[in-house]
């Protein structure tokens, strides 16, 4: 059978998923009466809320004797050497883009790297049947985007199709609205390379994805570069450097059909498969016959360059929202994320109850928080601090490259900020449609906490994309928060009264009634010390009440803060508490003779 091995890319609610579905449909890898409830993409409910994909996933369908690999890509920064490991099993991709609304920054990272491997893209502008499309112009707006991408002449004169994955149509023209996804099914036949593979050497294969599951243990998914594999055989998996890893044998191999992963006896070179039996081998390393001495050349797995340490929790409240609150379970549960996720690396902390968690940056260690919050755990985390290392010049720091793209009116703010955080612009060029292009190298640890001031500075309409380097000299001291904090000096719940005589302090982070403890960060002091403040003093009552006096109290709505804008805001002396209910800001000692004491021996030291 014929193979094409195609990667989509696109950003969160430009119908992936519902065009993917559509071509399941039509191939008929589901039956029409068939409810389709996992969907093939965006199946996390973290990535559906964040409109990100962070787990790359296969499917597959077959038509008229074809059949169709389609992987899906992670479209964010942190997850970038994933992307290039992917994009390393497929011969081409399918930009996907909204009719309405044009290429938007999550296609652009993918897109980047699509164009920079040498693949050729099949555009697909998709809704065309919405009411505010305006399809020409979209596609005018993704040839911008690939020359402002450096596409080659090739390139450039991409194919098209004009679709509505949800009427299951496609057609050459924008006005088309009947007809089947039937041109796109021969667009990825004609325009996709099949592999160009040998079918007749030694078995070697790539691991590109590692996933867990509780029976076969670790499931290692690649594409076959050359020979055949059959169940059973005797496999061996070496290391980017050539030294092997394990010996053992493929007790189980995979191919993929819809969303399925389906056992078979036999794969071939050019076949995505998944293969179980190596309990050590893991991404990047060469899956291959016991003869073979030579490894593929592969991606080595970007190092983690910041890490933040996971504590149970120990406020007052701990083990009111959740059940998993040991360190025993917690140390368990990073064990298991650690097996299946490449990029993060745990160990223990010189803390009790404590480990440090390493990984590629805020999104990536963010989205393991919000996902163990989610299973019922409860964890203080402290702010992130990169990995410094040292080398020939002395103490060595990481550095990213960070890509801005902003309106012109925004260039002058963010090249000021990003110079506050040690930042060096390596290019600037206009981007047409009034934006501008700046390049930064830039430190890690000015970066951490900028994303949301970023947005803020440019109204939502920046892009940043951000990208590990090198590792370079220390840049020595860099700003942080300039404010002090109001820190609760009671246990109880917060009195109206109260909050309203201390907004003229700062701006508050907890509104009447919230549930407080000593040590709790309740807001930001407009002054840069910390302030301790009585958030439960209530009014004194006299017998004798001047009219005008008891009008209720208005307060200004409180700050409240996503776990990433906690984890970016808080000092080293401070942590984030979260419950899969709450997400609180405390100070490390909460009883305010521990915190002088502590304040005292870093001054000391």
């Amino acid at each position: 059978m014929a193979l094409r091995n195609v990667a989509i890319i696109a950003h969160v609610d430009h119908g992936k998923t519902t065009l993917v579905d559509e071509l399941f449909k039509q191939s008929g890898t589901f039956r029409e009466n068939q409810r389709v409830e996992e969907r093939a993409m965006d199946s996390n409910d973290l990535e559906k809320e964040r409109g990100i994909t962070i787990l790359a996933k296969c499917t597959s369908v077959e038509w008229n004797g074809l059949r169709i690999n389609i992987v899906d890509t992670p479209g964010h920064a942190d997850f970038g050497a994933e992307v290039e490991r992917i994009l390393s099993m497929v011969d081409g991709v399918i930009l996907l883009v909204d009719a309405a609304e044009g290429p938007m920054p999550q296609t652009k990272f993918v897109t980047g790297k699509a164009l920079s491997l040498g693949l050729k893209p099949i555009v697909v502008v998709n809704k065309i049947d919405r009411g505010d499309a305006r399809p020409d112009e979209v596609l005018d707006e993704v040839f911008e985007l690939f020359m402002a991408l450096d596409a080659s002449d090739e390139q450039l004169d991409f194919p098209h199709l004009f679709a509505s994955g949800r009427g299951g149509f496609a057609g050459e023209t924008a006005d088309v609205r009947e007809g089947t996804l039937e041109p796109l099914f021969k667009l990825i036949r004609d325009h996709v390379p099949a592999p160009d593979l040998d079918a007749s050497g030694d078995f070697t294969m790539l691991a590109t994805l590692l996933d867990r599951d509780n029976f076969l243990g670790r499931i290692l998914t690649g594409r076959v570069e050359s020979g055949t594999l059959e169940v059973g055989a005797p496999i061996k998996a070496l290391d980017v450097s050539g030294k092997q890893v394990e010996v053992g044998r493929a007790t189980k191999i995979f191919g993929f059909q819809g969303l399925e992963r389906v056992p078979t006896d036999k794969a071939a070179a050019g076949d995505i498969i998944a293969i179980a039996g190596l309990t050590t081998a893991t991404v990047s390393n060469t899956i291959c016959d016991p003869v073979v001495t030579e490894p593929l050349e592969a991606r080595p797995i970007d190092p983690p360059t910041l890490s933040m340490t996971f504590a149970v929790n120990d406020s007052p409240f701990a083990g009111q929202d959740g059940d998993k609150v040991q360190s025993r379970v917690i140390r368990d549960r990073l064990e298991k994320e650690a097996e299946g996720n490449v990029a993060i690396r745990i160990t223990e902390s010189n803390e009790k109850d404590a480990f440090e968690v390493a990984g590629r940056g805020e999104l990536q260690l963010g989205v393991l928080i919000e996902t163990m919050r989610r299973e019922g755990f409860e964890l203080s985390i402290s702010r992130p601090r990169v990995l410094f290392r040292d080398g020939e010049s002395g103490r060595e720091e990481p550095y990213e490259t960070v890509v801005v793209d902003v309106d012109d009116e925004f260039s002058g703010t963010v090249v000021e900020k990003m110079a506050l955080r040690k930042a060096e612009m390596t290019d600037m060029r206009p981007s047409g449609g009034g934006k501008t292009r700046l390049t930064f190298s830039a430190p890690s640890r000015g970066l951490i906490g900028y994303h949301g001031e970023f947005l803020s500075d440019t109204r939502g309409t920046g892009i940043m994309n951000r990208v590990f380097e090198k590792y370079g000299p220390h840049k020595g001291q860099i700003t942080g928060r300039q404010n002090g904090v109001l820190i609760s000096m009671e246990q109880g719940q917060a009195v109206p009264y109260a909050l309203n005589a201390l907004e003229d302090r700062g701006i508050l982070f907890v509104s009447p009634g919230d549930p407080l403890y000593q040590g709790m960060v309740i807001g930001e002091n407009a002054k840069p010390q910390d302030l301790e403040v009585n958030p439960l003093k209530s009014k004194q009552l006299t017998n004798f009440r001047a009219s005008g006096k008891d009008e209720g109290i208005r307060l200004t709505p409180p700050r409240r803060m996503t776990l990433e804008q906690a984890i970016a805001y808080i000092q080293d002396d401070e942590l984030v508490e979260v419950t899969p209910k709450a997400i609180r800001i405390r100070k490390r000692y909460l009883d305010p003779h521990e915190r002088k004491k502590a304040a005292r021996k870093g001054e000391g030291a």
